[in-house]
Order: structure tokens, then C-alpha cells, then sequence
């Protein structure tokens, strides 16, 4: 059996630098070393660190793998993750040491799905192409075919995973006069789909030859890593838009870019990348592609809401007690 020693006044160790009222927070209450500095812990830096605290406090940039929970220290029992998603972070390993794993869930929804219904409206809308042309100083004034974009309403939505923030988004979308369409592994409730007046898509593949703009909100996982490969691209017509602000690894985005450049998507907005912060340079170079960095959960009240729920989770564990956002998914 698993041990589950804990202590009741843990020592933490905090990855990278969170919004000071939370690690003020964490160092009241924990004996806590934070990363005041937010340079990214390096591999050894973090083995390290796994080797020697009660729980580690990581976030979406530290891949946590088999290999560190294998070496980590007998002292370590909770991985409490700053974020949503644990795709980084290998559940069976730490399954396998006893290591519980928590994460943030619902507190940055809202916050992401303004982001992409930001992406959904600028790309077809060319906003970042006209905010450059202004600031370039090139800008002639107005003419009747300057700038010309595609309209909004009356398109087709579909979304690739409607949970919260599919959910979320569809909200806005249909707000903004677009038809919804989903594709999820469950259909949801008929009163959740008459609310939302979306359509459930069984099959993925129908989904994507009947849409207009498409938007990724899955979690990564073996399932969803490369979901949206070049066979299901081709499945898009031309005039399709594609964005992506959950997980680079769910878009083939070499397959993406061949098909920007050979004029077989109309345009495409990323907040995420398959290797952040490098991105492929050919996407620098596009024009259709509204491209922002990774803040599709950047703001200031998100940030805090994590931290909240991170200090949460560690206090109900140290407490001896569940913790209250416990990833069980795969640990069945």
C-alpha cells in the first residue's frame, strides 16, 4: 500500500514565481521556498527539488516525468499543479509512488474563452493585419475594398471538446449570431445543448466538412495528441478558420502551416504552440495567422484564483483529509 505519510506543516517548493499575495500566502502557512526570480527551473533543478520537499508546486512549463517521480524523494506525496491542465506531468508514475496530484480547474474558463472569442473575431476580421498597417504608417485612408474581411454571423462553430470552456465559448459564439457544433467523446444533456443551441457531431470527421471557424478546447492527452493531423485538415474547406488556444499538441501544426501556404485554410489564430516558446518561423511569416503568447489565461484575477486553489489543496492534504481538486483521471 501506498504511503501516505504527510506532515502537518509541509515543506513546499513553489517552480515559478506566482502573484505575490499567493506566495505570501503559501509562506505563512508552509515552510515554502518560492521562485521570487520565475527563471524556469531546469531538470536537475527540479530533480532536486522533488528529492527534497513534501510537495511540489509546479506549472505547465516543468515536465514532470516518469524518470523525476522515480527519483524523487520519499518525502514528496502531493504534486499540487498550478493550472488546468496535467498533461505534463506523468499521473501513472506518480500513481505508482503514492504521489497524490492536484490541479486548478473552472478558475480560468471564463478568461480563456475570452481569449478565443477574441481570435475567433480578429482573425477573420484581419485585426492584427490593419493594427500593424496603422502602425507602419502606411495606411492611404479609407477605401470600399481596403481591409476586407469575413463576417461573423451566420457562420458555423464547431468546438473540439465541450467541456467548461467549450461550454464557455459557445456562449459567446452564439452571442455573436454563430451556428454551434460540437464534437465531444459524450453528447451532453438535451436541456445543456437547447441552452447553448449547439449540435452534437458523434463523428469528428462529419463535424469538420460542415464548419466554418474551428476551435480546440480538449485536454492533451494520448487520445488528443495530433487529433487535428493533416487527413482531418483535408477535411476542411478552404474558407475554414482554425484556432487553437488548449494544447499545441493537439494541432499538427506542420500540417497546419502546409495548408496556410498552399491556400487550403483561410487563416488560422494560436495562442499555444506544439514546442513554446519556439515557433515555427513560416508562421512568423504568414499574414492570416493571429498569433499571441500563451495568455489565453492571463489575467490578474485568474492567476490569484489558481494560486487559491493550490493553497487549498495542500491545506486539505496536510489536514489529513482529500484534497479537494484530486486528478483522478487515469488513476483508476
Amino acid at each position: 500500500m501506498a504511503d501516505t505519510r504527510r506532515s502537518a506543516h509541509p515543506t513546499v517548493i513553489v517552480t515559478r514565481e506566482l502573484p505575490d499575495v499567493v506566495m505570501r500566502r503559501l509562506e505563512e502557512l508552509f515552510d515554502t521556498t518560492n521562485n521570487r526570480g520565475d527563471r524556469p527551473m531546469t531538470r536537475d533543478e527540479l530533480a532536486r527539488a522533488m528529492a527534497t520537499c513534501d510537495v511540489l508546486v509546479p506549472a505547465v512549463t516543468d515536465t514532470i516525468d516518469a524518470t523525476l517521480i522515480e527519483g524523487a524523494g520519499e518525502r514528496l506525496r502531493l504534486i499540487a499543479n498550478f493550472g488546468a491542465g496535467v498533461n505534463h506531468i506523468d499521473l501513472k508514475a506518480a500513481r505508482a509512488r503514492g504521489i497524490i496530484v492536484t490541479n486548478t480547474p473552472g478558475v480560468l474558463t471564463e478568461d480563456t474563452a475570452d481569449l478565443t472569442m477574441a481570435l475567433i473575431v480578429s482573425v477573420p476580421r484581419r485585426l492584427a493585419e490593419g493594427e500593424k498597417l496603422v502602425r507602419s504608417g502606411q495606411w492611404s485612408g479609407w477605401s470600399p475594398g481596403g481591409m476586407l474581411g469575413y463576417r461573423i454571423g451566420g457562420k458555423a462553430l464547431g468546438i473540439v471538446g465541450m467541456g467548461r470552456i467549450g461550454q464557455a465559448v459557445a456562449r459567446r459564439a452564439r452571442a455573436f449570431g454563430l451556428s454551434i457544433h460540437y464534437h465531444n467523446r459524450h453528447r451532453l444533456p438535451k436541456v445543456v445543448e437547447a441552452e447553448l443551441g449547439a449540435q452534437w457531431h458523434p463523428n469528428l470527421d462529419e463535424m469538420l466538412g460542415a464548419i466554418d471557424i474551428l476551435t480546440l478546447h480538449t485536454p492533451l492527452n494520448a487520445d488528443s495528441r495530433d487529433l487535428i493531423d493533416a487527413r482531418r485538415i483535408a477535411l476542411l474547406r478552404p474558407h475554414v478558420f482554425v484556432i487553437n488556444a488548449s494544447r499545441g499538441g493537439i494541432l499538427d501544426e506542420d500540417a497546419l502551416v502546409d495548408a496556410l501556404e498552399g491556400g487550403r485554410l483561410a487563416g488560422a489564430g494560436l495562442d499555444v504552440w506544439r514546442h513554446e516558446p519556439q515557433i515555427d518561423p513560416r508562421l512568423l511569416s504568414l499574414p492570416n495567422v493571429v498569433m499571441t503568447p500563451h495568455m489565453g489565461s492571463a489575467t490578474y484575477e485568474g492567476r490569484v484564483a489558481s494560486g487559491e486553489r493550490v493553497v487549498a489543496n495542500i491545506r486539505m492534504w496536510a489536514d489529513g483529509h482529500r484534497p479537494p481538486d484530486q486528478v483522478l483521471e487515469g488513476w483508476a
